[in-house]
């Protein structure tokens, strides 16, 4: 499986030049002695030709992934699928997300076509096209319009394909008894977590309790300069046994903002 050690490499050494806060967060659980696996990485895209999930998923397909579930998610303006290694449970999860473009506005509908017709004929057919970034401009006034009506198509349309975030298994971890004491160690040490909706986002009658960081802001080039905007953030997710005593592996019960956490600074 070198190739999805590749790609997921590449995935993560990207995501976290884009998110200071992703590598500084497993250098601090490392440091405690922990080691650190990942319950799955999120990547997200528009539901159009050529860039739509099928695009991102083929490589990971080709390579042992298999859709296991799919999400509807219109409070998000979101569709989503979550992965599944055939072969081998310990590969992290994938969860891929894609903008319905269609119920955009008019303005912002035509934005994101006139990026998405910029990507050249088969592109998708590379094996690392789910971590290739953007592959449009785009200017400040248009990254507006989009963040003020969707901020999923506007992380998208600023930061093209590449993972939107990598959640820690907060499981696996042995120095914390479990996901609230994680969370006021990360605001110890400077971290702010997501408070919308309270800070730990299902419980364990649901077998899955996730937080998030608050996204770091950095400069992104546009067409007519730099702009501060909200990259990536930092997902802990604490899985729990079912019925049958196997752990939960889905996202069912999940509301859309616990599956993509939105871009927004709080």
């Amino acid at each position: 499986m070198a190739f999805l050690d590749e790609l997921f490499a590449t995935l993560w050494s990207d995501h976290a030049a884009l998110t200071p806060q992703a590598a500084r967060l497993h250098q601090l659980l490392r440091e405690r002695g922990d080691a650190v696996r990942i319950d799955h990485v999120a990547l997200l895209t528009f539901d159009l030709p050529g860039v739509e999930i099928e695009a991102l998923d083929r490589a990971f397909v080709a390579h042992g992934y298999q859709a296991a579930q799919s999400y509807e998610l219109p409070a998000a303006g979101l569709t989503a699928y979550h992965y599944e290694h055939a072969d081998d449970a310990r590969r992290p999860k994938l969860l891929l997300g894609a903008v319905l473009v269609d119920e955009l506005s008019g303005p912002a509908r035509e934005i994101v076509r006139g990026l998405v017709g910029r990507v050249e004929p088969g592109a998708s057919a590379h094996p690392l096209f789910a971590a290739s970034g953007r592959r449009w401009t785009l200017s400040s006034s248009d990254y507006r319009i989009l963040s003020e009506e969707n901020q999923h198509a506007a992380w998208v349309a600023a930061f093209g394909f590449r993972a939107h975030h990598v959640a820690v298994d907060v499981g696996e971890l042995r120095t914390f008894e479990g996901l609230g004491e994680l969370d006021r160690f990360l605001e110890q040490h400077g971290f702010r977590i997501d408070q919308a909706g309270g800070a730990i986002k299902g419980s364990p009658d649901e077998l899955l309790e996730q937080s998030s960081t608050l996204p770091d802001e950095i400069d992104v080039e546009l067409s007519d300069g730099a702009l501060r905007i909200p990259s990536g953030c930092c997902v802990l997710a604490r899985r729990y046994p079912g019925p049958d005593g196997t752990l939960y592996q889905g996202y069912a019960a999940e509301p859309a903002a616990r599956l993509f956490p939105a871009a927004g600074l709080g």
